[in-house]
């Protein structure tokens, strides 16, 4: 059975997300370490805050987009497994490019990450509230479902945001359960994919046996 968050996941989950990560963003110790290497190997703080920004920004231009009648309509997990940078090393062109361009946006400042966020955030309930039950999105000209679409940004919001708090010694956000519970399963199984069923038993129930497991 495939993973899918059609008819699970309230909207309003996606906006209270955007607002947690609003103090992290305008926090002063990021400003403070904006051209400093984050905990993203070669990305400066800078560029991770203004990949955290995109994620409300990209919610709100896809949902927009008309979904072209002959658009393929993959499932979640195989529309995740055409992502060329998930199985991706650091060093591989698909990381390095998503790199180079958030590092090259992150260079307009502190002050354009925080108004390009409260735009997005402005925009957003709009967007949800006209969304349809598909989103297009371009990357992959591909069209999945509106909530396994923002499942996806709720994933990059959660995780982001711990990556740009470790970067700058803040504590992460304390996200909502209904936003952290579909991306817990999101990452499952997206682990799935890369270890076997053994070594993910044990890193979810036993701490002696139990070894790494990560999604990417």
């Amino acid at each position: 059975m495939d993973l899918t968050f059609v008819g699970t996941l309230d909207h309003g989950t996606v906006l209270d997300a955007v607002d947690e990560i609003g103090p992290l963003v305008r926090a002063p110790e990021v400003a403070a370490a904006w051209s400093q290497e984050s905990a993203l190997p070669g990305m400066t703080v800078g560029g991770l805050t203004r990949h955290l920004v995109s994620q409300p920004e990209t919610a709100v231009d896809f949902l927009g987009i008309p979904v072209p009648a002959e658009a393929p309509r993959p499932s979640l997990l195989a529309y995740a497994a055409s992502w060329d940078w998930l199985d991706a090393p650091v060093g591989h062109e698909a990381n390095i490019s998503i790199r180079d361009e958030f590092n090259a946006m992150g260079r307009a400042g502190a002050r354009d990450s925080v108004e390009a966020l409260d735009s997005a955030a402005a925009r957003l309930p709009a967007a949800l509230a006209s969304a349809g039950p598909l989103t297009f999105v371009p990357w992959q000209q591909v069209a999945i479902p509106t909530e396994d679409f923002l499942v996806v940004r709720l994933m990059e919001i959660v995780v982001h945001a711990d990556d740009l708090a470790v970067s700058v010694g803040l504590p992460t956000p304390r996200f909502a359960d209904a936003a952290v519970e579909p991306v817990t399963r999101l990452l499952l199984a997206l682990a799935s994919r890369r270890h076997d069923q053994p070594a993910l038993v044990r890193a979810l129930s036993r701490a002696e046996r139990g070894g790494p497991i990560s999604a990417f």
